[in-house]
């Protein structure tokens, strides 16, 4: 999938220490997705990251934009 990330998705991924291969693995291959609650518009794409000790990652993308939009990310 290609996406581009948010001016708050860059800030939070490097605060939190989340590399691009685990939001690139979130996104194409999710264990669970799920329809945000509040804006239609988001997704949130969830993934147990193995070097995390199998914490799951969540990813909230627009997929109303082209390319789709990293809005955030974070572990669970």
């Amino acid at each position: 999938m290609q996406y581009r990330l948010s001016d708050h998705a860059k800030k939070r991924l490097q605060q939190r220490g989340i590399k691009q291969e685990w939001l690139a693995a979130a996104l194409a291959m999710p264990d669970i997705t799920e329809n945000d609650a509040e804006d239609a518009t988001l997704v949130h794409a969830l993934k147990e990251i193995p070097e995390k000790g199998f914490k799951r990652l969540r990813v909230i993308y627009n997929e109303s934009i082209e390319p789709v939009t990293i809005v955030t990310a974070y572990f669970e």
